[in-house]
């Protein structure tokens, strides 16, 4: 028996000095953010000094388990967080303007906010997404916008490619982009002017070879088994980006599961005379009742891309205006959309931007040139998931060309362009909300 009462003292002798430590760390963590009885605002609107590190730090505290209220359609969309000495020093380092506010004062905002005849909104962001760009190694961050934007506003990626996703990797991520690609088997239709230049042979042999390793005769059945296995993780629930000619080209993988829509020179066997006719409409995202492209030479994959409507306007005329929606029954588009400006610079691309009269009508248009007739900025549901396509490549480089120079983002901190893409690596943060009705 006084064994057994010696065992259980011992225990317990553990069990609190167990509990000391939890209560010690929990402290330790208190202390090193200083609560006071205070708010931190940064401010989204004209006044702020780096727009895009902003959203790197407010993923920063979501990394610490910092809840960020995101309010929507208040100053640009600003960020209020808790006041502490670690956040403050971390927003002094990355030159983020912003504002200590009484709690008093943030109250009298939030009830502001809520408002029925205001339009803004109150969005929680409670976890910072895990984030994958689907991007070949040996790419450069400055080769792809969003790979630049994410350097520089210092938030964390890991890369994945195709032997990755045909491996299953894709459900470890809450958020993927793709880099600018061509998932058509077509290696960008870059034939008729760089076919002859070393670093297109390489892409094919090394295209090609891993195909091959991965059991695929051919780049083009590797894509679309790429496409389809990224399709399924929206279905299941994942967030998916993507720009430029990772927008139509997916879309047109897609839409030709069932027929070959690959010249000889990419694939070694001709396309199926018929490749217009079997197009499965049902089977892609955005875009229906489109013609391919079957000309080789042509710098394009079919006619969704509104590129060449674009020499009608000089660079300086060059814009896209963005849709104002609801803050409070539309939450999800008004995330996506928030900016200090609603009329953005364009930019071009070999997929500047969409025909409107090509978009599925369950899409949302959130972003248009008006008087071209097209869409520069979509968003759908599917499944689970969801999908935003972001036509043009640089935000900041209106007519990107290959082997320019990188875009030095310390140039455009506050790039409206820019912040759309941003706009998207928060969205899977946001606390689910139930659509009103």
């Amino acid at each position: 028996m006084m064994i057994h009462l010696t065992s259980n003292r011992k225990m317990m002798s553990l069990f609190k000095q167990h509990i000391r430590r939890i209560i010690g760390s929990g402290l330790l963590l208190l202390t090193s953010f200083q609560l006071q009885a205070s708010q931190i605002l940064i401010p989204m609107d004209d006044s702020q000094t780096n727009h895009l590190k902003a959203y790197g730090a407010a993923y920063w505290m979501l990394e610490q388990e910092v809840v960020i209220e995101w309010l929507l359609n208040y100053r640009g969309g600003s960020f209020l967080c808790p006041n502490a000495t670690k956040i403050e020093e971390e927003l002094i380092i990355r030159n983020i303007r912003y504002e200590i506010i009484p709690d008093g004062t943030a109250n009298t905002i939030k009830n502001e906010i809520a408002n029925p005849e205001v339009n803004q909104e109150i969005v929680q962001l409670e976890k910072a997404p895990k984030i994958a760009v689907y991007t070949p190694g040996g790419k450069m961050p400055w080769d792809d916008a969003v790979t630049l934007v994410l350097e520089y506003a210092e938030i964390p990626y890991e890369k994945i490619y195709d032997s990755a996703i045909i491996m299953g990797v894709l459900p470890e991520y809450d958020w993927l982009h793709l880099h600018h690609e061509d998932f058509t088997g077509q290696y960008g239709k870059f034939y008729s002017a760089f076919r002859n230049a070393p670093w297109y042979k390489k892409q094919v042999r090394d295209s090609e070879r891993e195909a091959a390793q991965l059991g695929f005769k051919k780049v083009s059945a590797l894509k679309l088994a790429v496409a389809t296995n990224i399709k399924n993780f929206v279905l299941g629930g994942g967030f998916l980006f993507t720009m430029c000619s990772g927008t139509d080209s997916f879309d047109i993988a897609l839409a030709a599961h069932g027929t070959d829509i690959c010249e000889h020179m990419f694939d070694g066997d001709p396309m199926d005379p018929n490749a217009q006719q079997k197009l499965d409409y049902e089977n892609s995202l955005a875009f229906e009742n489109f013609k391919l492209e079957k000309n080789p030479f042509m710098y394009e994959y079919s006619d969704i891309d509104g590129t060449l409507l674009h020499r009608r306007l000089r660079e300086n005329t060059d814009k896209f205006t963005l849709f104002e929606f609801s803050a409070k029954w539309d939450v999800v588009p008004t995330m996506l959309t928030q900016c200090h400006t609603d009329v953005i610079n364009g930019f071009m691309g070999q997929t500047t931007d969409f025909k409107k009269s090509l978009i599925k009508p369950n899409v949302l248009v959130m972003g248009e040139n008006k008087a071209l007739g097209t869409a520069r900025y979509i968003h759908g549901e599917f499944g689970q998931g969801t999908w935003t396509f972001y036509g043009g490549h640089d935000p900041e480089d209106y007519q990107h060309r290959v082997s320019d120079p990188p875009t030095d983002l310390s140039l455009h901190p506050n790039s409206p362009g820019y912040r759309l893409i941003l706009n998207n690596i928060l969205f899977p943060a946001a606390k689910k909300k139930k659509r009103k009705t």
